[in-house]
């Protein structure tokens, strides 16, 4: 896939050749002079400067391209005048394209000392693209062994490196069975894995190439890179692998990228530094390009002009490229939803699984398609940069946070996208948290914990929830909050799961689904008292500040409704530590949101008592005894409190606000009955002085005595105005009222 060209590099750009051998002369027949868009006058010396060093560089790469005998290095200025030369403006500003396959031949023909070769490779840094006929005519000096083992294992590494620079990939997939036939070199064995792994189609899985993967495997053991490949292989066609894998993802592959990885960074900053054209809009976003190959390209679908260009040479179209034109559909050239429906079956994912993350029309189709190998890529390429681009787990990467919070964001999108998560961010997770220090992407990594699949408790407990409460007691108030609020986010994740996996399940079905049902139930009972644990200890370490009891009890909200809205057959009560610091708040809002959630309660535990009494439906899970004796000691306190003002002697929980008579009359405090009742508890207070203002403007004792009788429903229904529906809703459901001008005291209704 052709790629766009920047004409960022130079004042005179260097035109693009796809034939085999480099035509020097061509080239410099085609220069021309960009300045007129600057509509500059004279000349900069920084221009003067640029144009001095491309006459350098075409003159080293004629030397190089004409060089026939062995020279060296030590006794030959001008090959090390040149070497230098392209050595320098390889790592200010790349090569451009034309260079690779002179420089490819040379450093791959053996023409040249070990020495030589190896800082020609690394010295192949691309400015924009490199040609796909460059790489298949190394590919052939590769095959005929002129250059030593050590140049062939550095010639690999620089192509898997360079692998989505490539500007097509038709023929070199065309060499898949070359680069299978050099496993048998064990010194080259990991990295060509590596390559097949980047190459493999469905049509490349042949028996004999299983067998040959499984012969390498009893002669070497169970490799990471064979296991790879063969993992792989069993996605495409799991009837020729017959051997069970590890289902767990790991890192199979080696880093090959350690030679020009610092250097692909300065020349990508560089170049965006010293340009002064706009960079290209690719899929209708303007955010630079990354300092990372695998961020610059694999996350950014290249131009659908590129295949076009190269699928016709001379007027005919090469076999190879005519086959995969009627076989796929190019999916540079997807660009709207009807094309999507129209090809869908003619699809194939690019070879930069990356590029899926930031289009919406492959989410789409990688959500539908049932090729799991498309996964497998994915999770490979998402985990290998994970873990090479984390900022506080890898050394000198702090200074590139902003890009990898950037990476970090791409990747929630698409999961949110995709209403699921990626293992290998699952994996991630796991494995940085323990070091992470709460500060660096908090946002990014909090909304990546909210996707989480839903796996066993014990493991979530030891390598999420235990790195996580850590940080969580001994970080700012913000960071609880933000806690809390992505373990709710987490827990919705779940239950939507559920429901949507319910309501596509046939009746046949329901008995299986049962036996993951009490797995789920399970985990997410585990997740709920995993969060009232430390919610009970945050409130008591930061004072029951009224801003953390309010995603407190954001996340009972969701709690609360998960038998009726998720058909999950569970129900917790928040503990004590949580129920009564939010009944005794000073702030309306807390116990507005408590009473609409001890109202849910009821509605959703009076549903399933019906469900357990009705003969029509045996249930098979049922709440047990303790969730209503529960509920109904809460209901008695919050009655006890708001309404008939008995809250201190009739509070029957082990951990409520029971005092004695005697104790309480040392207090001091008048009326000390009434202290929170519906007029005098301090969250409502405000209201009580607002309403007398009302009803008794000259009065400026404000008796709050006074309100009583039909005064009593007067104020009720100036709180119901108030915007506090949750205290109406629990008022009307939980307390039966004898009569509306009644003055007598209710009861409260237990379930």
């Amino acid at each position: 896939m052709q790629r766009r060209r920047s004409s960022k590099h130079s004042k005179r750009p260097l035109q693009v050749h796809h034939s085999n051998q480099t035509d020097l002369s061509a080239w410099r027949k085609g220069e021309t002079v960009d300045t007129e868009k600057s509509a500059q006058s004279h000349r900069s010396v920084s221009d003067q400067k640029n144009d001095n060093e491309q006459d350098s560089l075409e003159q080293a790469l004629s030397y190089f391209e004409k060089i026939q005998d062995r020279v060296s290095l030590k006794k030959s200025e001008v090959l090390q005048k040149h070497l230098s030369t392209l050595e320098s403006i390889a790592l200010k500003r790349g090569l451009p394209p034309e260079g690779f396959d002179v420089l490819l031949n040379v450093a791959l023909s053996g023409k040249l000392a070990d020495a030589v070769n190896t800082r020609l490779l690394k010295s192949l840094i691309p400015a924009s693209t490199i040609p796909e006929s460059s790489v298949v005519s190394s590919v052939s000096w590769f095959c005929v062994s002129k250059c030593s083992s050590n140049i062939q294992l550095l010639f690999l590494r620089w192509l898997i490196t360079m692998f989505d620079f490539i500007d097509h990939k038709e023929q070199v997939h065309a060499l898949y069975g070359i680069f299978f036939f050099f496993l048998n070199d064990e010194k080259l064995c990991p990295y060509i894995c590596h390559l097949l792994y980047l190459l493999t189609r469905k049509e490349n899985v042949k028996p004999f190439r299983v067998r040959r993967l499984l012969d390498l495997q009893s002669k070497m053991g169970m490799q990471p890179h064979l296991q790879a490949l063969l993992s792989l292989y069993k996605l495409f066609c799991p009837e020729l692998v017959s051997i069970t894998l590890p289902q767990k993802m790991k890192t199979y592959f080696k880093n090959a990228d350690g030679p020009w990885k610092a250097a692909i960074s300065s020349v990508r900053q560089r170049n965006q530094a010293n340009s002064t054209v706009p960079q290209p809009l690719l899929l209708g976003t303007a955010q630079p390009h990354s300092r990372k190959r695998k961020w610059n390209t694999q996350l950014i679908v290249p131009a659908s002009s590129a295949n076009a260009q190269n699928l016709v040479v001379g007027g005919k179209m090469s076999r190879v490229d005519s086959f995969s034109a009627n076989r796929s559909f190019p999916v540079e050239q997807l660009r709207t939803f009807p094309q999507l429906l129209q090809n869908i079956h003619r699809l194939e994912f690019p070879s930069q699984m990356g590029s899926v993350l930031t289009n919406p029309l492959l989410l789409h189709y990688l959500n539908c398609s049932k090729d799991e190998s498309a996964y497998l890529r994915l999770y490979y390429w998402m985990g290998q940069t994970l873990q090479e681009e984390c900022t506080w787990c890898v050394v000198d990467n702090n200074q590139y946070e902003e890009e990898f919070k950037g990476f970090l964001e791409t990747t929630y999108k698409a999961e949110c996208f995709l209403q699921e998560g990626f293992p290998s961010c699952e994996e991630f997770l796991y494995r940085s948290l323990p070091l992470w220090d709460g500060v660096s992407c908090r946002s990014q990594i909090l909304q990546l914990v909210s996707w989480i699949p839903l796996s066993t408790f014990s493991e979530m407990k030891s390598q999420l929830c235990d790195p996580l409460a850590q940080l969580f007691f001994t970080s700012s108030l913000y960071f609880k909050c933000s806690v809390l609020e992505s373990l709710k986010e987490l827990l919705q994740n779940w239950l939507n799961w559920h429901v949507v996996q319910l309501d596509s399940e046939s009746d046949s079905q329901l008995s299986s689904l049962n036996t993951t049902l009490s797995g789920l139930v399970s985990g997410v009972a585990e997740l709920i008292n995993f969060v009232g644990r430390i919610s009970t200890a945050a409130l008591h370490l930061e004072k029951s500040h009224t801003f953390l009891l309010y995603f407190i009890l954001d996340f009972y909200e969701t709690v609360c409704d998960i038998y009726l809205k998720y058909k999950l057959p569970l129900l917790i009560m928040p503990p004590a530590g949580v129920f009564y610091p939010a009944l005794l708040s000073m702030d309306s809002v807390n116990l507005n949101q408590l009473c609409y959630i001890m109202y849910r309660y009821r509605t959703n535990l009076i549903a399933a008592k019906e469900n357990e009494m009705s003969k029509k439906k045996i249930q098979q899970f049922k709440f047990s005894s303790q969730t209503y004796q529960e509920y109904n000691q809460y209901i008695i306190a919050m009655v006890g409190c708001l309404w008939t003002s008995s809250a201190f002697q009739k509070d029957n929980h082990p951990q409520g606000i029971c005092l004695d008579d005697e104790l309480l009359k040392k207090t001091g405090v008048q009326e000390y009955k009434n202290s929170f009742n519906i007029v005098y508890h301090p969250a409502l207070m405000c209201y009580a002085v607002d309403f007398l203002q009302q009803v008794w403007p000259d009065d400026t004792t404000f008796n709050f005595n006074l309100i009583k009788g039909k005064k009593w429903n007067w104020y009720l229904r100036y709180l119901y105005g108030q915007g506090l529906e949750g205290l109406k809703l629990f008022i009307e459901s939980s307390i039966n009222r004898v009569s509306k001008t009644s003055q007598s005291k209710p009861e409260d209704e237990k379930v």
